[in-house]
């Protein structure tokens, strides 16, 4: 069962929240729902991408996906904002509306990001927190520039959605082969309008929300996280090994992961082996 939650965010915008696993009280004679779980899509993705993760993990937990602001069926205000503050704030007006505290953070990229500056920010809120390939380090202003002229090559609008998942799955020029759980995973975000299909996000917004955190480095918040945090990377993702082994060294409760054959969209790519990668932690952090 999925259920649709609206909820408001900073500066009252209108999020959508949607609860896998039904509604009805967990946690045995005591009636209590156990602790939740929010999970945090990155940039351009939507709650939906969740899933196959937030299917198994409603079996036992109150598990929530988050469409954040600009993304999925969330608001998207024509000037923001979008920065840091902003989603973190509506992360933490998630977690307190539904009453999901003491929560764990699940985030991928963008979303890691958030997760783990929330934790830093109310460490009183947050249980524990997985980080799926984000870098701590700044990207730097040449990597804004790529993905400003990345958005340009998009051929938008799509005829088919067949089209989007051969796009972004083999003739991207950022698909090194082809990849066809990329083509699903953008597929997954694009409407039909009159002309075609289309993102259902600004890639203009996509960039404001960019460039508040590609210019910066996120150490120091990440040594501010004091709840156990694991750090999952894709072999073939964006976070590299060096770059993941200091993040766990930073972190004061911090463990690893990887997953073979994945790439950055590492839940998307290989949803059984993330699954294997992350639930004996979520298993320890969660006992009861």
């Amino acid at each position: 069962m999925v259920q649709r939650i609206d909820v408001t965010g900073a500066e009252g915008v209108r999020l959508a929240a949607w609860e896998f696993g039904e509604p009805p009280k967990r946690g045995g004679e005591s009636g209590e729902r156990e602790s939740g779980v929010l999970l945090l899509h990155g940039l351009m993705g939507r709650a939906s991408h969740w899933a196959s993760t937030a299917r198994w993990l409603g079996e036992r937990h109150r598990a929530v996906a988050l469409d954040q602001r600009g993304h999925g069926r969330s608001e998207k205000p024509a000037e923001g904002p979008f920065t840091r503050e902003a989603y973190v704030a509506d992360a933490e007006a998630v977690v307190e509306q539904l009453g999901l505290a003491p929560v764990t953070l699940i985030g991928h990229s963008m979303g890691a990001l958030t997760a783990w500056q929330l934790a830093a920010k109310r460490p009183d809120l947050v249980r524990a927190l997985i980080i799926c390939d984000m870098r701590a380090s700044a990207l730097g202003a040449a990597s804004q520039r790529e993905w400003e002229d990345w958005f340009k090559t998009w051929p938008v609008p799509f005829a088919t959605l067949a089209d989007v998942r051969k796009w972004f799955g083999e003739d991207d020029p950022w698909v090194e082969r082809a990849t066809p759980a990329r083509g699903e995973f953008y597929a997954e975000v694009m409407a039909e309008r009159a002309d075609g299909w289309g993102p259902v996000f600004s890639r203009r917004q996509m960039l404001t929300s960019r460039e508040t955190w590609v210019y910066d480095a996120h150490w120091e918040e990440l040594a501010q996280v004091r709840c156990p945090t694991l750090v999952v990377r894709g072999l073939d993702g964006e976070l590299g090994r060096a770059e993941a082994q200091e993040m766990v060294r930073v972190l004061p409760r911090g463990a690893y992961a990887e997953v073979a054959d994945a790439g950055h969209l590492v839940h998307y790519d290989r949803p059984d082996a993330w699954r294997a990668a992350i639930e004996p932690f979520l298993d320890e952090v969660l006992a009861p």
